[in-house]
């Protein structure tokens, strides 16, 4: 059954919509996105899709990915119409590429735990290729700006327990291979403004916090999905820390619509918080809510050597989005609803 068939996944892409003036702009222009069929590229291609099925005129959509048959799958209903491509693109193979776009949301890049630990060397390389085979083609073809996906990864650890703002870096350790992921973002940022400087490539950086919905894959071992997943199908939810962290978490349409803000009104070369004030909660929390939506209990369990290497080194990885709301954009949806939703469309639609 396809997400397409959820009537709440529907209805909360035309409320974030409805609240969302600034996506006319890209009406009768093209929006390549890589990494279309992940958690959060494919939640922002659906945003453009569904503006295109609500609204006169279009948006030219390229979803670009490695797999064509996924793609397909995913946007089966749209495959075929006048405004969907495909563009065959893999951040660790592909060479080159000379698509015709007037915008690119770079989304595609290793973000799993578990494959983080196992291909070090392959995460942190494919951060800095697969954005230069995209910033060529934006120049090539003189598309108005890209935008790149970065992590909140990139701010390693820090003393105080405020929220990261974008101008705050702190301690990354350089020889742990688990921090090929948050070094390879940072070169991918600065990659950005080098392209900007020496060609006058116009790019704008999003950095997440931690971003949920039923748009993850089922195979994705990210707590917040493994989690929604496992307590969509009545299994109890078990933590295996003490869950004290504190993350700033977005229902994948508002990060959805936070992208598109900052590609159309963010400053150029500028990073920026993707941060849902009403959404600021510990790990803890964040499984209770799960656990409550689900009517699932929450249990404890020790973690693994493997498991524990996996685990994000920040103890609080919060994030300051004050930018991005001074910008215009406002998130929707809180945790309890947020996650409700992501629960209800799992159980719904798979």
């Amino acid at each position: 059954m396809s997400i397409y068939n959820s009537e709440i996944w529907i209805s909360d892409l035309d409320e974030v919509i409805a609240s969302f003036p600034e996506i006319e702009e890209f009406a009768g222009k093209s929006v390549m996105i890589t990494g279309c069929t992940g958690l959060i590229c494919s939640a922002a291609a659906d945003l453009l899709i569904r503006w295109n099925e609500t609204h006169d005129g279009s948006i030219r959509i390229l979803a670009a990915g490695r797999s064509e048959k996924k793609i397909r799958e995913r946007f089966a209903p749209y495959d075929g119409r006048e405004w969907f491509g495909i563009v065959p693109y893999d951040a660790a193979v592909t060479k080159e590429l000379d698509v015709p776009c007037d915008y690119i949301i770079h989304g595609a890049s290793n973000a799993s735990p578990n494959k983080i630990v196992r291909e070090p060397v392959e995460t942190m390389l494919s951060n800095v290729s697969g954005l230069k085979v995209l910033l060529d083609c934006a120049r090539k073809q003189h598309a108005k700006r890209l935008l790149l996906i970065s992590s909140s990864e990139v701010y390693g650890k820090k003393e105080g327990g405020h929220s990261y703002r974008t101008d705050e870096y702190g301690y990354i350790d350089l020889l742990n291979s688990r921090n090929s992921y948050s070094v390879g973002k940072r070169a991918a940022e600065t990659l950005c403004a080098s392209y900007a400087d020496e060609y006058g490539v116009e790019s704008v950086i999003i950095r997440p916090g931690h971003i949920y919905g039923p748009t993850a894959l089922k195979s994705d071992n990210r707590v917040s999905s493994a989690w929604a997943y496992a307590a969509a199908e009545g299994k109890d939810i078990v933590m295996k820390s003490d869950g004290a962290q504190i993350r700033s978490y977005c229902y994948c349409p508002d990060s959805a619509s936070a992208i598109l803000t900052a590609l159309v009104k963010g400053e150029s070369v500028h990073a920026y918080n993707i941060s849902n004030p009403d959404s600021v909660i510990s790990i803890r929390e964040m499984a209770q809510i799960l656990a409550d939506s689900a009517g699932v209990n929450l249990r404890m369990e020790l973690p693994t050597e493997e498991e524990r290497k996996g685990f994000n080194p920040m103890s609080n990885s919060s994030l300051d989005g004050s930018e991005l709301l001074e910008l215009g954009w406002k998130g929707l949806f809180d945790a309890n609803r947020g996650f409700r939703h992501t629960i209800e469309i799992i159980k719904e639609v798979f």
